[in-house]
């Protein structure tokens, strides 16, 4: 399986998912600047985490307008698969690969914990290898995750099983409509979440709970 992860100013999480990606897959992800053109040939492109142009106007929203996004959402379009982790759910939603929108949490703090996540969709290519109800523990560090939208959106999201993660047992850090913490688009090749799985790969984390979505990628 071929990846690509995309490099913006700022982005600070492309070696954790490089990492991820290749400990998982067994093949070394290729990095692309952001001011590329055309993305290589690859059967996943992840957007990561960071901070993108130091999140001035909103957060994603320069990023979004990179070079590269064009191809990106092209290809995307055409049934490429797509990973936006944190601020990457933010610039590919901000690019209008995915609904709604990331703005302020509602504590109006920066949350960098360990939450609890729900497996709400287990039919998607990131997420194959896990039970539909499964609570597994997964890292965040965010100050605009609030998951926004409205309610026909809202209705549509739910009522097509497009929420494929949601925080659970009380431990939704941001306020997010629904307790939402990632979606996909209606075709099911773009996949946005807020946590950080590729935190919780490597024993070294302490827990592996994230490490079945990567091994998804290859089942699928």
């Amino acid at each position: 399986m071929k990846s690509a992860v995309i490099v913006f100013p700022g982005i600070n999480r492309e070696r954790d998912m490089m990492h991820a990606l290749e400990a998982t897959t067994g093949v070394k992800p290729v990095a692309v600047w952001h001011a590329e053109t055309s993305l290589p040939e690859v059967d996943l492109v992840v957007v990561p985490g960071g901070f993108s142009y130091g999140d001035y106007l909103r957060c994603g929203a320069i990023a979004a307008r990179s070079p590269i996004m064009a191809d990106v959402k092209a290809k995307a379009l055409k049934g490429l698969k797509v990973l936006g982790v944190c601020n990457g759910f933010q610039i590919i939603t901000e690019a209008g690969l995915l609904p709604g929108a990331l703005v302020r949490n509602a504590s109006l703090h920066f949350v960098c914990r360990e939450v609890k996540l729900t497996i709400e969709n287990n039919a998607t290519w990131f997420t194959n290898r896990m039970a539909r109800g499964q609570v597994v523990t997964c890292p965040i560090a965010h100050g605009e995750g609030n998951y926004i939208c409205d309610t026909e959106t809202l209705a549509r999201l739910e009522g097509e099983n497009r929420v494929v993660f949601r925080y659970a047992e009380g431990t939704n850090p941001n306020g997010a409509m629904n307790d939402i913490a990632g979606i996909t688009n209606e075709a099911g090749n773009v996949i946005g979440m807020m946590p950080h799985p590729e935190n919780m790969i490597d024993p070294i984390h302490g827990r592996q709970d994230c490490r079945p979505l990567f091994e998804g990628l290859l089942a699928a």
